[in-house]
C-alpha cells in the first residue's frame, strides 16, 4: 500500500483522464474549468478546494493548464467517521450525493488552507509525534472547509414549492432506496410525472433521479463494507439485491472495483469494533 498520508504538487494533465484510488483527496487549485465526479460535471472558477472519497471517479479539466496541490489520506490514517464530533466533514465535504463536491474560496480562506498545506509539506514524517501533528493540520483544514461549506448550503434560487418537492424527494430516497431503485416509484409518491421529476432534479443536482438513487445505494454499500464486518452476502441481502453476484456486478459497474477488492484496499474502519 502507498503511504497513508501524502501531499504532492501535480499538474492538471495528471487528472485529464479518469482517476480513482483508495484514498480521500483534498485538491487545492486556482483557475477555471470543469471537474467530474463519477461522471457528473461541475463548473469551477477562482480559488477552489475539491473533496473526493475513495474509489470515486475523478477528472479535473481546466480551461488552461494549472498546478494542483493534492492532499491524500487513507481511512487508516484519519477516520472521518471516528472523528465526526470534532469535524463534521462526513456527509458535508465527503460522501454527499446531493451537494457540490467543491468550494469557491475567498482569498483569506484560500491562503489559510494553503498555509496548512505548507506546514504539512515542512513536517518531517520521520520525526517523533509527526503523525499527531499531521492529523491536527488535516483536522484544521477539514474544520475550516466544513465551516465555509455550511454557510453556502441554505442559499437557493428555487421557488418554495420546488424546494419542498426536492426535500421530499431526498427524504423518500433515504427511506426507500434499498428496496425501490426506479425513479417512477418516487415520481408517483410526489404525484408528478417521471419526466417532471427528472427535470427538477437535474436542474438542482446536475444528476438524474436514477443517478441519485444509484449513488445512495452505492454509498450505503461502501459504508457497510468499510464500517462493519458483515459479509458481502449479508450486505447484498440488506440492500435487497437478488444475490451476491448481482450486487457485486452492480457495485463494480459504478465504482470500477468489486466489493471484496474495495474492502481489501480500503480496509475495515476502527468504527466496526466500537
Amino acid at each position: 500500500m502507498k503511504t497513508l498520508f501524502s501531499l504532492s504538487q501535480q499538474e492538471s494533465i495528471d487528472f485529464q483522464n479518469d482517476f480513482s484510488d483508495e484514498f480521500y483527496h483534498i485538491f487545492l487549485f486556482e483557475g477555471k474549468g470543469k471537474i467530474k465526479v463519477d461522471f457528473v460535471e461541475f463548473a469551477f472558477e477562482g480559488k477552489t478546494v475539491f473533496f473526493t472519497s475513495p474509489f470515486q471517479n475523478i477528472q479535473i479539466l481546466p480551461d488552461h493548464h494549472i498546478s494542483i496541490q493534492n492532499l491524500s489520506f487513507h481511512g487508516d490514517f484519519y477516520c472521518i467517521e471516528y472523528h465526526k464530533k470534532e469535524v463534521a466533514c462526513n456527509g458535508l465535504l465527503f460522501n454527499n450525493i446531493y451537494h457540490f463536491p467543491h468550494l469557491n474560496l475567498n482569498t483569506k480562506t484560500y491562503d489559510e488552507i494553503s498555509e496548512y498545506f505548507s506546514k504539512i509539506k515542512e513536517t518531517d514524517p520521520a520525526e517523533e509525534f509527526s503523525g499527531a501533528v499531521l492529523r491536527s493540520y488535516l483536522q484544521l483544514i477539514l474544520a475550516i472547509s466544513s465551516k465555509e461549506k455550511s454557510k453556502l448550503l441554505p442559499k437557493t434560487n428555487l421557488v418554495q414549492q420546488d424546494l419542498a418537492q426536492l426535500k421530499t424527494f431526498q427524504s423518500l430516497v433515504e427511506t426507500y432506496y434499498s428496496r425501490e431503485k426506479s425513479p417512477a416509484f418516487y415520481a408517483g409518491l410526489l404525484h408528478i410525472s417521471p419526466n417532471t421529476l427528472s427535470k427538477k432534479i437535474k436542474a438542482e443536482f446536475h444528476k438524474t433521479p436514477s443517478q441519485i438513487i444509484q449513488e445512495r445505494v452505492i454509498l450505503e454499500a461502501k459504508k457497510q463494507i468499510h464500517l462493519t464486518r458483515k459479509s458481502i452476502k449479508e450486505i447484498a441481502a440488506e440492500l435487497h439485491f437478488e444475490d451476491e453476484f448481482y450486487f457485486s456486478k452492480y457495485f463494480k459497474k459504478y465504482t470500477g472495483i468489486s466489493p471484496t477488492k474495495f474492502r481489501e484496499e480500503g480496509g475495515i474502519s476502527i468504527v466496526a469494533d466500537l
